[in-house]
């Protein structure tokens, strides 16, 4: 990620009025703006020069928002860049798919540039490790604060931030039953609008990210009340 004090953001749309007013709004926010018309100009980008969060536009030529995410999630050393993908699809099944492919967040075209400023420094929050912590040790995972690395075991763990800002909530109060608004709410922040349905998947990418097959799932559905971090202790005995 960028060494600087303002935070790049890579903005890749191929709409030339649209980029202007993005750039126009972030600069005037603080943040130092760089730009790609198409998926793949955008990937040699973030190779050659990892930005602090991306911006993507869902429809672009040459390879699409949603298949450029897909490429960034398998790759691990950018598992972790935060992705806010803009789309002017608002339909709930739409944005679900931007999600489970990596997204981190999403917004419906038209919108509001402070509405995508307090998410892009929401996420952006989320995504940084903030003053030195202690490591956090639940079962057999570990998730150290500071560094952002997560272990299982012996074995390295690759999450996104917004996967691994969930992990550390739930750390910090394991056992404990959340409601999806509760996990919105201290994930999130309150100052954002997130649909609900938004928890679920991201649970759905963190069970997936520390639970591999054969091991114990520890994140626990609860009907009607929400998630909790917990143990099922029969399949221990068992």
């Amino acid at each position: 990620m960028s060494g600087s004090a303002k935070p790049l953001i890579l903005v890749v749309e191929d709409e030339a009025p649209l980029v202007t007013l993005l750039r126009y709004n972030l600069e005037k926010q603080g943040f130092r703006v760089d730009e790609a018309g198409d998926g793949t100009e955008a990937l040699t980008k973030i190779t050659e020069s990892p930005p602090d969060l991306l911006l993507l536009d869902w429809m672009l030529p040459t390879l699409s928002g949603i298949e450029l995410c897909r490429q960034i999630r398998r790759r691990p050393a950018m598992r972790g860049l935060p992705v806010i993908m803009l789309t002017a699809r608002a339909e709930d099944q739409d944005a679900v798919r931007g999600l489970e492919t990596g997204a981190d967040d999403y917004i419906t075209k038209p919108f509001s540039p402070e509405a995508l400023i307090a998410r892009i420094r929401a996420l952006l929050r989320r995504s940084g490790t903030g003053p030195a912590k202690s490591p956090l040790i639940f079962h057999d995972i570990e998730l150290d604060p500071a560094t952002h690395r997560v272990t299982r075991g012996s074995k390295l763990l690759h999450l996104g931030p917004t996967e691994f800002r969930l992990l550390e909530f739930f750390m910090r109060h394991p056992r404990r039953v959340f409601s999806r608004e509760d996990v919105l709410n201290a994930v999130w922040g309150r100052d954002i609008h997130v649909e609900p349905r938004t928890v679920d998947v991201h649970i759905r990418r963190l069970r997936k990210a520390i639970n591999a097959p054969g091991e114990l799932d520890l994140v626990r559905t609860v009907r009607a009340a929400g998630y909790a971090l917990d143990v099922d202790v029969a399949a221990v005995a068992a």
